[in-house]
Formats: C-alpha cells, structure tokens, sequence
C-alpha cells in the first residue's frame, strides 16, 4: 500500500512547469523527483548527502549525484536548472543564506518549504513549558533534531529582502487540506502556518539608461 503524498510535493507538483529542469537539493529517496519525472515528464537530478538516499534514487533510476548543499551547490552552472527545490531542508544546512544565494544562481526559481517556528503551537509550548517544542512539524528532540537554523516566517522574509529576492508565491500547508495562498507579511500568518512553502526568483535588475554621444553632452 502506497504512502499518501506529502503536502509539501503537491505543492511543488503544482508550481513545476511540464518538461522542466530541476535540481533536487537533499532530494532524499527521490520521491519527489519520481513523481514530478512520472507526472511532469521532468528532466531531473538530486543532490542527497547520505549513502543510502543515493542508492535509493539510482535503485528508482534517478540521476543523483552524493554531495553536500553547503558545499556542492557551487559547482553548478549558473542557470543550468529551472527550479532548484529544497524541500523542509533549509533549516538543517549550516549556511542558510549562501545555500538559498546559490539556488537562485543555478536556476531561475527556487520552491523552498520550511517548518515556522513562530507558529502558534510553538510559541505556547515554549510559553507553557518552558522547553524547545515537539510538533508535527518539528517532530524530533532538541537533542536528537536536525534542524540547526530554524526560523519563522517573519525571518524568511527579512532573509529574501536581504539577498534581493521576490517571493512569487507563498502557500501554507496544513496536513489533510489544500494548500492555502498568503501573504507572509501578514503578522497573522507568522502566527497560523505550521509549514510555508515559497516559489522564488530573483529581482530583476534596472535597465541602465544609455550613454548619449560625446556630442550630446554639450547640447
């Protein structure tokens, strides 16, 4: 019996363009790039850190490389993908913005989904216990979790305002419901989204105003 899909990838399903390239970034066992190459006819690659992660995408025939995002996305051509995933990874990388800076180098948008820590549950365990919370979202032990850089919505943003990025799209994911489109400013959503999902790009640069003649400037 099949597992049901993840909220996160019928999200990304949704957002990625048939035919598309798309780079995978910690793309695990593969399940998303099978389904977007079974569903969208992709042209994908994964990226996973782990032994067995790797040997699970190539067992599924998948192109996969082992490496590390803090280190490996470098190597990329610039522009070589259109989309560049990280799916509820960016909160375990140790440099969050080179990781995100590269995404948006390698491929004109970037879908990126991460846990909020200023979601409400969150903030009334802290409150009440005095202890690092365990949601469905953040579902580990402090001492055992991934996770070394997490973050709420409010500080996503004031990230991408920082690396000069527009977000295109944001949608919060509740398990069981279809995803939901807001906007991450709203201080409300910094309080009601569990898990946020965004479809990124970068701003596009002023055209520069032509230089005039060496006549004209006498004019």
């Amino acid at each position: 019996m099949s597992l049901p899909m993840r909220d996160d990838f019928k999200e990304i399903l949704r957002l990625v363009r048939p035919g598309s390239r798309v780079l995978d970034v910690g793309c695990g066992e593969g399940e998303l790039l099978e389904l977007l190459t079974r569903e969208k006819q992709i042209d994908g690659q994964g990226l996973e850190l782990s032994g067995e992660g790797v040997g699970a995408c190539l067992a599924r025939g998948l192109a996969v490389v082992q490496g590390d995002a803090d280190r490996d996305l470098d190597h990329f051509p610039t522009k070589a993908f259109d989309y560049a995933v990280l799916s509820k990874t960016l909160q375990q990388v140790r440099d969050p913005k080179h990781v995100l800076s590269e995404l948006l180098r390698i491929a004109d948008r970037a879908v990126v989904s991460l846990p909020n820590f200023g979601h409400w549950r969150v903030r009334w365990a802290l409150l009440t216990t005095g202890r690092m919370p365990e949601t469905k979202s953040l579902p580990e032990p402090w001492w055992s979790t991934p996770n070394i850089h997490l973050c709420t919505l409010r500080d996503f943003t004031d990230l991408c305002d920082v690396l000069e990025l527009r977000i295109e799209t944001c949608s919060v994911l509740i398990p069981g419901r279809p995803a939901r489109m807001v906007d991450p400013s709203r201080a409300i959503e910094n309080w009601r989204a569990e898990t946020a999902l965004f479809l990124l790009s970068r701003k596009a640069e002023p055209a520069l105003a032509p230089t005039p003649p060496p006549g004209d400037l006498f004019d």
